[in-house]
């Protein structure tokens, strides 16, 4: 994993520019497009760590109660998550797991989310997935579709122990990347009562074929066998190698790679844990994602309802609307005006909590 304490250099050159300038144009669900070609550098630290007494990238809320869990999922990873708890509750509460942005940590915006809805009234439980944050699992900074959605299931799990908890009121909300796993989660995890995605990425669909699936079945092949070979020189080496370090700017990047930038590498949304603020995943992660995909079964999460929210200007908007497209009832498709992607990440003048609200007091009553 890569070290801040480590004097920064340039990541390694590749021959092959031309697949290193379409690599970078597709930002972090794509990356590894070339990846095998490509040596990571070390992190770049863009701002100081967050407080240790209150390390999220967000106010504390004097109307929420917060303390750290751990748990395990099914495949014996710990977990970490911070559970937040209305301060004036009683009773049994509707409770909600959060997870996500793909390449976030809990300290960012899935904690933002569950702090707000536990204002509202419900117990929420932000969580890290494994192998990022402070949740377990070797090596570092690796994501996989099949235990990342178990992930959500676990924390499920870990709610429904909860003494304040009613565990038949359960619902779920995944961000960005893991909208896509919160989906595949609540089309199994029949527990699960009610799903929203904000800014929903199907990882497994922008791995597999690019934005907008413009990825050609050449270029797919040539990936894969990158990959596969760099399965070797890890093996050899008894390590990961890591991709190139996301959201450092070189200059010539589309808008939405600023957006993410202005997120996670200025004071705004960074945080050191995040594989996202100047971290790496492993070159290999896009392995699992390329041929699994996680969306086959969800219009198997009905009867029970779910809201796909995303912004209009969002360059990641039709993978809302093609969800959307393939879930059955009940079902809403909720597109906020002028937003992009990273705006709902945390502008909660546009986040639209008072909808997502009704809808969880709807279907978690």
């Amino acid at each position: 994993m890569n070290d801040h304490n480590e004097t920064p250099l340039p990541p390694a050159s590749t021959p092959d520019q031309g697949r290193r300038e379409m690599m970078r144009m597709t930002g972090a669900g794509i990356a590894a497009l070339g990846a095998g070609m490509l040596g990571a550098g070390p992190a770049q630290a863009a701002a100081k760590q967050p407080n240790s007494k209150w390390d999220k990238t967000f106010p504390r809320s004097n109307k929420v109660n917060h303390r750290k869990l751990s748990f395990r999922n099914r495949y014996g990873i710990t977990l970490v998550g911070d559970l937040y708890l209305p301060k004036a509750a009683r009773g049994k509460l509707p409770a909600i797991v959060v997870g996500g942005p793909f390449g976030a940590v809990k300290e960012q915006s899935s904690g933002l989310y569950a702090q707000t809805m536990a204002e509202r009234g419900f117990a929420c439980l932000a969580f890290d997935g494994s192998f990022t944050g402070e949740s377990g699992g070797e090596p570092r900074n690796v994501a996989s579709p099949d235990i990342n959605t178990e992930d959500f299931s676990a924390a499920v799990d870990c709610l429904g122990l909860q003494p304040e908890v009613d565990r038949e009121r359960i619902g779920m909300i995944g961000i960005c990347g893991w909208g896509g796993m919160a989906l595949n989660a609540v089309a199994v995890d029949k527990r699960v009562k009610a799903v929203v995605t904000s800014t929903m990425y199907d990882m497994t669909r922008v791995m597999s074929r690019g934005y907008n699936d413009s990825v050609t079945l050449a270029q797919r092949t040539q990936t894969l066998e990158q990959l596969s070979r760099q399965r070797w020189q890890d093996a050899e080496k008894g390590r990961p190698a890591y991709q190139p370090d996301y959201n450092v700017l070189k200059g010539d990047e589309p808008q939405f790679l600023l957006d993410y930038h202005d997120y996670y590498m200025t004071p705004r949304g960074y945080h050191p844990r995040a594989v996202n603020s100047g971290n790496a995943w492993t070159q290999t992660t896009p392995l699992s994602f390329m041929n699994m995909p996680i969306l086959s079964y969800i219009a198997e999460i009905s009867p029970r309802p779910v809201l796909f929210i995303h912004g209009e200007k969002a360059h990641s908007r039709y993978f809302s609307e093609t969800a959307y497209a393939a879930a059955a009832e009940p079902k809403e498709l909720m597109i906020i005006p002028g937003a992009n992607h990273v705006d709902l990440y945390d502008r909660v003048d546009i986040i639209p909590f008072d909808r997502i609200t009704s809808f969880f007091n709807q279907h978690l009553a």
